[in-house]
């Protein structure tokens, strides 16, 4: 598997496991409040057709639209910042950029396959963002899959 080019030189470094994890906290944190209002907006409208009664919670959480409307929410959360200008809000605070190779900006594909690839890394126990460690580049398992890598963000850049 051909390994993305690696950064260039004057953005630094890359950056380490904690900054990114940092940067995930604070993602983590907005995802959740996104998915809450969410929720609320089907519970309320729900409650507004169906009279406020006869919410059938149950059948709610087993309905795979309301579960895909759901999931799609940190999906678009993140390929729509990755792909718009290379930085979630959580990345912007912890001076993270994600770029392709070239250093240019992702496409819609590669912040995908980014995406899917990071929850990858996260269901083997985490084995994906550990890897940052052991590689000589520090890539993830998600950085080499979508062929993107984060940067340092100069201050004040």
């Amino acid at each position: 598997m051909a390994s993305p080019t690696p950064p260039p030189a004057d953005t630094g470094h890359s950056p380490g496991l904690i900054r990114r994890l940092l940067s995930i906290i604070y993602d983590t944190l907005l995802i959740g409040g996104l998915l809450f209002l969410a929720m609320a907006l089907v519970v309320v409208a729900l409650g507004v057709f169906s009279g406020w009664d006869h919410i059938d919670t149950e059948s709610l959480r087993n309905n795979p639209l309301y579960i895909s409307y759901l999931l799609m929410i940190p999906l678009l959360f993140f390929v729509g910042f990755w792909r718009a200008g290379g930085q979630t809000l959580g990345m912007r605070a912890w001076r993270l950029r994600i770029v392709a190779d070239g250093g240019i900006r992702p496409s819609v594909s590669a912040c995908i396959i980014r995406c899917l690839a990071a929850l990858l890394s996260w269901a083997i126990c985490g084995l994906g963002f550990l890897w940052i460690l052991v590689d000589r580049k520090h890539l993830a398992w998600h950085d080499r899959l979508s062929k993107t890598y984060l940067v340092m963000v100069p201050k004040g850049g």
